[in-house]
């Protein structure tokens, strides 16, 4: 099907989300075709081609191999709705390596509609980007009570899963959580820290964890590349 060359949208941004659809549904895995078959499919010129594989090249969706040709590069990762797991752990289940960069650590005033998710005033906010075999795949947040959050900064961020730390170092077991998900846009600094276009589709989810009496333990917002992050629930029907 031909591009809309009435579009204001640049042809080579439109070849490029079309790849990306078809990366993420699962239409190209392993190779993906030839410039010569986007030109003949899109009827579009060949520099056209090149400026979407070379955008999608840079975000990591594709890989460029020399003397074969050009490949799907990541491997979409799963999270089933219904199990309480942590980032680090599906990554891992999909037989990729988990990886976190530290951004910022603050203690702040939160605004007031986390006031009324968490029940306290001030928390400690911890900021970090999340890697799947070194791709950037998303930005997390995550909100503390302080005397919490003042114990979570003492340990290494950019190497622990948060959920192993309050689980295993600071004794917090038998967690529970409320979890909504939503479709949105990059916001323009998480853009750069993932290397993504502004434009980037992402998967926004927000989860507030409680401890087995019921008290908050955290709150998280994060947003993860829609083109490398699925959920997944099952679902039976009884009559």
């Amino acid at each position: 099907m031909p591009l809309d060359y009435t579009n204001s949208v640049p042809l080579y941004i439109q070849l490029k989300d079309r790849i990306e659809k078809k990366v993420l549904d699962g239409t190209y895995t392993g190779k993906i075709p030839s410039e010569r078959e986007f030109m003949d499919e899109y009827y579009i010129s060949r520099s056209t081609v090149r400026q979407a594989i070379d955008a999608l090249t840079r975000e990591g969706t594709l890989v460029k191999k020399p003397g074969k040709g050009t490949f799907v590069a990541i491997k979409p990762i799963n999270d089933w709705l219904g199990s309480l797991s942590s980032t680090t752990e599906t990554i891992e289940n999909m037989g990729m390596s988990p990886g976190a960069k530290l951004v910022k650590t603050q203690t702040l005033t939160l605004p007031v509609y986390l006031q009324k998710i968490t029940g306290i005033t001030e928390a400690v906010h911890i900021k970090r980007v999340r890697y799947a075999d070194n791709i950037p795949i998303g930005v997390e947040n995550n909100y503390y009570p302080v005397e919490l959050g003042e114990k979570i900064k003492q340990y290494d961020l950019n190497k622990v899963s948060l959920y192993d730390l309050l689980e295993q170092e600071l004794g917090i077991m038998s967690i529970e959580a409320d979890q909504t998900i939503k479709s949105g846009q990059v916001k323009k600094g998480d853009s750069k820290l993932l290397k993504v276009s502004p434009t980037t589709s992402m998967l926004i989810a927000e989860r507030k964890l409680v401890d087995m009496s019921g008290n908050f333990v955290e709150y998280e917002r994060a947003s993860y590349r829609a083109d490398m992050y699925s959920f997944n629930i099952k679902l039976s029907r009884k009559k």
